[in-house]
């Protein structure tokens, strides 16, 4: 009996001594990301697009926690400067390879962000669910982070089906985001199979300030999901100030989806909806409005920022961009 007490005091000792030193240097941590990111096997339509959030449900979730990615989370300028100089790994990574950086743009904390950067930090840093700190930036909505990353090398759209800032950032209503991404000469009808084009999904959010960016930007008014126009996605809301916009871009009322369905046949009966998609059906377009879609048609999404320069009257210039 004494030597069983005095083996479980030993025991309890050398457990004590093992959990008493101080956490190794850049170690990686447990912490989980699950991003809300519809995958395209996961069935997911018009999805919600919501960007990477911490697992808590687990006791141990922000177990062995980077000190570099406490610092970058909570914006703490000096800790960051602080751990740095000691020697920490810029690009610490957590077991779902989140790095400081990801953490410093979800938080919208630029200044921490520009720091990481400055140091080295992989700007295009990809986590296990191929979510990029541009990417955390748009969910966010900090769009000054987004201009920073974007200065140094950040990539806006990829070829794969990674989460991409565009949609994220029209989905969310993060217009001042998506504005950052127009300006560095982003596809705005970039089209992922499991979401469509970021027009598509501002419409399914009901998000008119980014839908009116992106129409202002160019964006295909045809171009949504599949033969679902973004008109189809407005039409199944309650917005008449989104489907005027919409039409007013020269959207297709007639437009059939696969369930050879226009947009009319899926606006809810007798709503503010339907009756003014029956009057547009039963009142042709005016010359004023087709001349508008002709020209800048025939301009060219590329060259619309180039409509201010053109020798022509400030009230038709103002007419060609729809102000």
């Amino acid at each position: 009996m004494k030597l069983a007490v005095q083996r479980e005091a030993q025991r309890n000792q050398e457990e004590r001594a093992a959990g008493a030193g101080p956490p190794a240097r850049g170690r990686r941590s447990a912490v989980v990301w699950l991003p809300h990111w519809p995958r395209a096997d996961s069935g997911a339509g018009s999805g919600d697009l919501r960007g990477p959030r911490r697992n808590t449900s687990g006791p141990g979730s922000w177990a062995d926690r980077s000190p570099l990615h406490e610092a970058a989370s909570q914006g703490r300028l000096l800790s960051l400067k602080t751990l740095l100089s000691q020697g920490y790994n810029v690009d610490t990574l957590t077991i779902d390879q989140v790095t400081p950086l990801h953490e410093a743009c979800l938080g919208d904390h630029v200044g921490c962000a520009r720091i990481l950067l400055e140091a080295g930090a992989n700007v295009n840093a990809t986590t296990i669910d191929g979510v990029t700190p541009l990417f955390n930036a748009c969910s966010r909505g900090s769009a000054s982070c987004a201009e920073l990353l974007l200065e140094y090398g950040a990539k806006a759209q990829w070829e794969s089906c990674l989460p991409s800032p565009t949609h994220e950032a029209a989905s969310r209503g993060h217009s001042e985001c998506l504005e950052v991404l127009i300006s560095w000469g982003i596809d705005v009808d970039q089209d992922l199979p499991h979401l469509g084009t970021p027009l598509y999904v501002a419409c399914v959010s009901q998000q008119i300030h980014c839908i009116r960016k992106l129409l202002y930007a160019g964006a295909n008014v045809q171009k949504g999901k599949h033969l679902e126009t973004p008109l189809h996605a407005a039409a199944q809301q309650s917005s008449t100030e989104i489907v005027n916009l919409l039409l007013e871009f020269g959207a297709d009322i007639n437009a059939k989806n696969t369930d050879f369905e226009r947009p009319v046949d899926l606006a809810a009966p007798s709503s503010l909806v339907e009756r003014l998609l029956l009057l547009h059906e039963a009142t042709p377009s005016s010359l004023c409005q087709l001349c508008r879609l002709r020209i800048r048609n025939y301009i060219g999404r590329a060259r619309l920022h180039l409509v201010p320069q053109l020798q022509l009257p400030t009230i038709v210039k103002n007419f060609l961009q729809y102000r």
